[in-house]
C-alpha cells in the first residue's frame, strides 16, 4: 500500500514537472520568435520592400503611368495607374489597381507650378492620390486678394487642383509663453538618435536655432542639452545633443500617458491611409490617419516641403513630438491648424530623410545604469521615459502589464528558459528512473531475501 501511494505521488509530481517544463519551452519559443519578428529589416534604397512584386511593377511602370498609392478600406494597398494595361500588370503582381486620369508626372508638375509662385503664408497643398487631385488649403489669415490669385492659378493648372478654405490658422506648434527653452519656447522630444559618438534628441527645427539650450524643467535648473544642428524652413528638424550621456536611457520608447509607453524598433515611411499615433507634451497621446505625403505648408516663418499630412490633432507645445505606427518612427510634429477640441490638420517632418541628412540612427540597447533619461511630464520632454515594450495602439495597452514584468522581446532570456526547461525534463526523468530502480531492488530484496 505504501509503495502504491508513493508511485501515485511520484507520478503526480512528474506530471507537474512536465507541464511546467512544456510551459517553459512554449514561453521561451515565443520570446525568441517575438524578438526575431521585432527586429527591423534594413531599409532598401527604394522605400518599398525590394521583394514586393507589386512594388517592382510600379517601379517598372514609372511616374508616367502610375499616380501614387493608398491603403484601402480593407487594409490592402491600392495603386493608381493611367491605363488598363498598367492596371492588369499590377493585378497580375497581386495588387489592386485603379485607373485614373492624371499621372504622377502631371501631379508633380502641378505642385511645382504652385511652388514657383511667391509663397502665401497660411496656405498648404498636397496630392490626394485616392481622388487623383491636388488640394490647396488657405487658412483664415489669407486675404481675399491672395485667395483670388491662387484660385486663378489653380484654374489655369487644371480642374484637378481644388481650392479649400480652412477655419483655423497654419502655425508651427511652438508655445511662446512657456519658458522651457532658453528662447522662451516649449517643444516635445521626438526620438533618441546617435551618430556613434554622441546621443541626441531628434525634434522639430522650428523649436529653436543652433545653440538653443534645452532644460527639463520650467525653471531652467536641469540642463538637458544644446541644439547642434537645425533646418527650418525648407525642412523642419533639429538635433539636441545630450549634455550628460551617462544618465541617458538609450532605448527609444514613447510616453503615451497613464504610465504606459510604446517601444520603437525602427524607422519607416508613412503611406496614405495608414493609421498613425502621436505623443506630445501638451495634448498627450492622439491618433489619426495619413491623408497625404510630400505636402507643402507655407508657414508665416517660411515654406516647408516634403511633409506628412494627417488628421491627428495637435496644439502649441506638441512641436517635435513623435509620429509612429506599428513600432516604427515616422516623423516629428511640425505644425498645422485647429486643435484637439475641434480637430484639424497636422503636418509632420519625415524622420528617414532627416536622419540620412544628419548622419544619425535611432538609438537602441539597454538603459544606461543609474539614469532615468526622462523629462518631467508636460515639460520639454527632452528625454522619453522608459516603459514596457511593444505596442502601437490603444488596444495593446492591456498586454503591457505583463510585458513590463517579463521582457518577451529578449532572445537571450528565451533561449535560457528553453535550456532550463529541457534540463528540468531530463533531470525529472532521471530522478524518477533512479527512484523506481531503488524501489524495484528494495521490493525484490524484501520478497526473495
Amino acid at each position: 500500500m505504501m509503495h502504491t501511494r508513493r508511485r501515485r505521488v511520484r507520478r503526480r509530481l512528474q506530471r507537474i514537472v512536465r507541464l511546467a517544463a512544456v510551459g517553459g519551452l512554449l514561453c521561451g519559443g515565443l520570446m525568441v520568435s517575438t524578438a526575431a519578428a521585432g527586429e527591423p529589416a534594413p531599409r532598401a534604397a527604394d522605400p518599398r520592400a525590394a521583394d514586393d512584386p507589386t512594388a517592382r511593377v510600379v517601379s517598372r511602370l514609372g511616374p508616367s503611368r502610375t499616380a501614387g498609392s493608398w491603403t484601402g478600406a480593407d487594409g490592402r494597398t491600392v495603386v493608381a495607374v493611367t491605363d488598363a494595361d498598367a492596371a492588369e500588370d499590377v493585378r497580375r503582381a497581386g495588387g489592386e489597381a485603379e485607373v485614373v486620369r492624371h499621372s504622377m508626372d502631371r501631379l508633380r508638375s502641378a505642385t511645382e507650378t504652385l511652388g514657383s509662385e511667391p509663397p502665401v503664408p497660411g496656405t498648404a497643398w498636397a496630392v490626394d492620390y485616392a481622388t487623383n487631385s491636388i488640394t490647396v488649403r488657405a487658412d483664415s489669415t489669407v486675404s481675399t486678394e491672395d485667395w483670388t490669385r491662387l484660385s486663378g492659378l489653380a484654374e489655369r493648372i487644371g480642374a484637378f487642383v481644388r481650392m479649400e478654405r480652412t477655419p483655423g490658422t497654419f502655425t508651427t506648434r511652438v508655445s511662446g509663453g512657456t519658458p522651457v527653452f532658453g528662447s522662451q519656447r516649449r517643444c516635445s522630444a521626438g526620438f533618441n538618435v546617435t551618430n556613434g559618438q554622441d546621443t541626441f534628441i531628434l525634434t522639430a527645427g522650428h523649436c529653436g536655432p543652433e545653440q538653443t539650450t534645452w532644460f527639463q524643467d520650467r525653471q531652467g535648473a536641469e540642463l538637458v542639452g544644446t541644439t547642434t544642428a537645425s533646418s527650418f524652413p525648407g525642412d523642419d528638424y533639429s538635433l539636441v545633443r545630450y549634455e550628460d550621456v551617462n544618465t541617458l536611457d538609450r532605448t527609444n520608447v514613447i510616453d503615451i500617458g497613464d504610465g504606459q509607453a510604446v517601444n520603437i524598433i525602427g524607422a519607416g515611411e508613412a503611406s496614405v491611409g495608414q493609421r498613425v499615433f502621436r505623443s506630445g507634451s501638451t495634448t498627450g497621446f492622439r491618433s489619426g490617419e495619413v491623408t497625404a505625403v510630400n505636402a507643402t505648408v507655407n508657414y508665416p516663418e517660411g515654406t516647408v516641403t516634403g511633409l506628412i499630412e494627417t488628421t491627428v490633432c495637435a496644439e502649441p507645445g506638441d512641436s517635435g513630438g513623435p509620429l509612429f505606427s506599428e513600432g516604427l518612427a515616422l516623423g516629428v510634429t511640425s505644425g498645422g491648424d485647429g486643435d484637439c477640441t475641434t480637430g484639424g490638420t497636422t503636418y509632420f517632418q519625415p524622420v528617414t530623410p532627416a536622419m540620412e541628412t544628419l548622419g544619425v540612427n535611432l538609438t537602441g540597447g539597454p538603459p544606461a545604469p543609474g539614469g532615468d533619461g526622462g523629462a518631467e511630464n508636460g515639460d520639454a520632454g527632452a528625454g522619453v521615459p522608459p516603459g514596457p515594450p511593444p505596442g502601437t495602439s490603444e488596444e495593446s495597452r492591456a498586454s503591457r502589464a505583463v510585458t513590463s514584468i517579463v521582457d518577451f522581446g529578449n532572445p537571450a532570456l528565451g533561449l535560457g528558459l528553453i535550456g532550463g526547461s529541457l534540463t528540468c525534463l531530463v533531470a525529472a526523468r532521471w530522478i524518477v528512473s533512479a527512484q523506481e530502480r531503488r524501489e524495484y531492488r528494495s521490493f525484490h530484496t524484501a520478497s526473495w531475501g
